[in-house]
């Protein structure tokens, strides 16, 4: 990859820059989720926001790329990928960032009502449930992104060996704070609602306040690392 972030695979070139709907541009910077591309992403939403581009300007970051809202009645779509491309040729290599990436902690009760899949993933991992517990807890996760619900961070970083499938059938309700696995992420429940990913664990701790200035606990572009815990506080 070039010091400009231009880089060829699978015969595609990134940056791509492409339309999406009448009032967005996508800016796609690789085709994989991969812990350099999430870096540049996030550099590249930072100079974006810095940028000042348009008043109705909407960032939207993901596992490998940007997606740009603009207010069309503001800035034509020319107009828009003149200052997208602009931003773009400033964007450098991230330097160190992983080391800066700030840690969120989060304390889990593993098992139980807490973590009813627990024993569905150590036996489908060949393992006891306390490796299961380990292996998940010593790793510290880079948040991808957000999505699904509000503040439903996506963590990549999962140990292969206790990868799991998704539920054949997802729960109606899981409860707000439950850890999951779902193939090779791992992931938090913000809010109880619906999801199919296998639970393992449980958090006391609140993770997103819709009346807080920062709603969400955990961000994008941080590591959350799981302490595991014998009860709730």
């Amino acid at each position: 990859m070039s010091r400009n972030g231009t880089n060829k695979l699978d015969g595609q070139r990134f940056p791509r820059v492409v339309p999406a709907g009448d009032s967005a541009i996508l800016i796609e910077l690789g085709s994989e989720v991969d812990p350099e591309i999430s870096s540049r992403v996030f550099a590249l939403t930072d100079l974006m926001r810095d940028a000042g581009l348009n008043s109705g300007l909407e960032i939207l970051p993901t596992y490998r790329s940007v997606l740009v809202y603009y207010d069309p009645l503001v800035s034509s779509y020319a107009e828009m990928l003149d200052a997208v491309n602009g931003v773009i040729e400033r964007l450098a290599e991230p330097a160190n960032v992983k080391s800066s990436l700030k840690i969120v902690e989060i304390p889990v009760v593993y098992g139980g009502e807490d973590g009813p899949d627990l024993p569905f993933v150590a036996e489908h991992a060949g393992m006891t449930e306390d490796s299961v517990i380990q292996l998940h807890s010593e790793t510290d996760y880079r948040v991808y992104m957000l999505g699904f619900s509000p503040g439903f961070p996506y963590l990549g970083g999962l140990d292969e060996r206790i990868a799991a499938p998704r539920l054949k059938t997802p729960r109606v309700s899981v409860p707000a704070g439950s850890v999951g696995i779902a193939e090779l992420q791992t992931g938090v429940y913000p809010n109880a609602g619906p999801g199919g990913w296998r639970i393992i664990g449980r958090t006391s701790l609140t993770l997103f306040d819709v009346n807080s200035s920062t709603p969400s606990l955990i961000t994008p572009a941080t590591e959350v690392r799981f302490i595991p815990v014998d009860h709730h506080d």
